[in-house]
């Protein structure tokens, strides 16, 4: 029921329910507490009565100060991947408070995936500023996309699960946003220059796993829905 608090083992079963059966409770140890950390902060939310929608719009305004801090001298690597993890953070939260509160919708769902993809873009804005090469970073843009588009035409062609959980989903590209924007800070600390080749380097492994993530992917979809037609 819409606005009922649910605990953590009825959120579990809730959130495999819209997650193509994958149980969180049976997550690696790592995967399990980010969850249940999203669920804590969604359920104190839900009793403050923030809905999903409002956290939603602070991780896209969070992901949009990622390339305007980005490429402040000196520090500017170090808060555009302050940035990218509160939008992380956001990002699980506003799911969290959806399914705690029951509050989850086809339109949330919508939202949320623009709102992933706009973050994304912002991003990799970030990377290009701080100096990697524009066809690369429209490459990993492009890939990320096609990862998304593929699977949502997937489901809407009868596949019932998930499909694969590629080396190229959203956490992935979370951990290379983080991590090539904390590198490339520390590189320019070392020598501005540095950065630039740090970060077209986070572009390229970003590149990688979208490509290959996307070959898992199609490959999946195909046996799928072979086998359901």
């Amino acid at each position: 029921m819409v606005g009922t608090q649910l605990n953590w083992d009825q959120y579990a079963t809730a959130w495999a329910r819209l997650h193509g059966g994958f149980d969180p409770r049976a997550a690696a140890p790592v995967v399990r507490a980010w969850l249940r950390f999203a669920y804590h902060v969604g359920y104190v939310l839900g009793r403050l009565r923030v809905g999903p929608t409002p956290v939603t719009v602070v991780g896209v305004l969070l992901c949009a100060c990622v390339p305007l801090f980005a490429v402040r001298p000196g520090d500017g690597p170090f808060l555009g991947a302050l940035f990218v993890l509160l939008a992380a953070v956001a990002d699980s939260v506003d799911g969290a408070v959806a399914v705690a509160t029951g509050r989850t919708t086809r339109l949330g769902y919508v939202y949320d995936s623009l709102a992933d993809r706009l973050g994304e873009v912002a991003w990799l804005v970030a990377f290009w500023l701080i100096g990697a090469p524009g066809a690369l970073v429209a490459a990993g843009g492009a890939l990320s996309w096609l990862h998304e588009y593929v699977r949502a035409r997937a489901i809407s062609a009868g596949m019932r699960e998930i499909g694969a959980v590629t080396v190229g989903e959203r956490p992935t590209r979370v951990s290379v946003a983080l991590v090539g924007l904390l590198l490339a800070g520390l590189t320019g600390l070392i020598d501005p220059d540095l950065a630039a080749g740090t970060i077209t380097m986070a572009t390229a492994v970003w590149v990688l796993l979208a490509g290959f993530g996307l070959g898992q992917l199609l490959s999946t979809v195909r046996r799928a829905l072979i086998d359901a037609g």
